[in-house]
């Protein structure tokens, strides 16, 4: 049997790739497709927020990258300085993406139950936990 980080670092990849594959044909990666979510979920989400929220899925130059893609492509807006809000186009079209995404995490899960996919996460959260204490 492969140890954990093994399966973690090829599961991620594997996430990554897919979801960057699905996202093409809407001008998103999956980094991107992160940051438009933080932004539709927090009312007035700042660049400071996307980058707390994000910090474990990408550096800081990365998400930056990200935000002033989302910019530049009509997904969101600035309504102020350092302020970020999706455009009405922006939220049209991610209701268009979480279509997709919704499918991919279908087959992401395929197989998985429930419980399962509980019990993964909880495993996950806790040797984090672990780890980050120390």
């Amino acid at each position: 049997m492969k140890p954990i980080g093994y399966w973690l670092n090829r599961t991620d990849r594997a996430l990554t790739q897919y979801m960057n594959n699905l996202l093409t044909e809407f001008g998103l990666t999956r980094t991107a497709w992160q940051v438009l979510n933080v932004v539709r979920d927090v009312p007035g989400a700042g660049d400071t927020d996307v980058l707390s929220a994000l910090a474990a899925n990408a550096d800081a130059p990365t998400l930056t990258a990200a935000i002033d893609t989302a910019l530049a492509d009509g997904w969101a807006t600035r309504p102020a300085p350092d302020r970020l809000a999706l455009t009405p186009d922006g939220r049209r079209r991610l209701a268009a993406v979480e279509e997709r995404v919704g499918a991919f995490r279908e087959l992401s899960t395929a197989g998985v139950t429930i419980e399962e996919y509980r019990t993964a996460v909880s495993v996950l959260e806790r040797m984090t936990a672990n780890l980050e204490v120390h």
